[in-house]
């Protein structure tokens, strides 16, 4: 299982990365190896406000189709447009050219409430 020690991670299996002004979103590399092979990622429109713990978008694999959650509240300021033809860029390469959204006007202070890759890794040591 591999983390990203620069991200901060929901127990939802997002995670989210300061990248100068902007948060960058994905989803763990526990949750794409979860799913198995991605078929399909339901994005949202640039300039869609969402609250933090708010589904977002769907990620659909041959197993199940499910919400991602936002870690932060924010305006998606850039969706990536590659998952559209491409969704399987997420099981290849999560933590870099799989991310899902960019979201400006984040809120520093949901990241920090947001678990470190080791605390994270912890939680799926105990299964929850």
């Amino acid at each position: 299982m591999q983390f990203d020690d620069n991200a901060r991670y929901a127990e939802s299996h997002e995670w989210v990365r300061k990248d100068g002004e902007v948060f960058v979103v994905g989803i763990s590399d526990h949750a794409q190896h979860s799913l198995g092979d991605i078929v399909f990622v339901d994005l949202p429109k640039v300039g869609a406000v969402f609250k933090a713990k708010a589904a977002f978008a769907v990620v659909e694999s041959v197993k199940a189709a499910a919400d991602i959650y936002l870690p932060v509240a924010g305006t998606i300021s850039a969706v990536n447009e590659e998952l559209a033809g491409n969704p399987e860029i997420i099981n290849r390469d999560c933590y870099g050219e799989g991310w899902i959204v960019r979201v400006s006007d984040g809120n520093a202070a949901d990241m920090d409430a947001l678990l470190s890759a080791e605390e994270y890794e912890k939680t799926l040591d105990t299964g929850n």
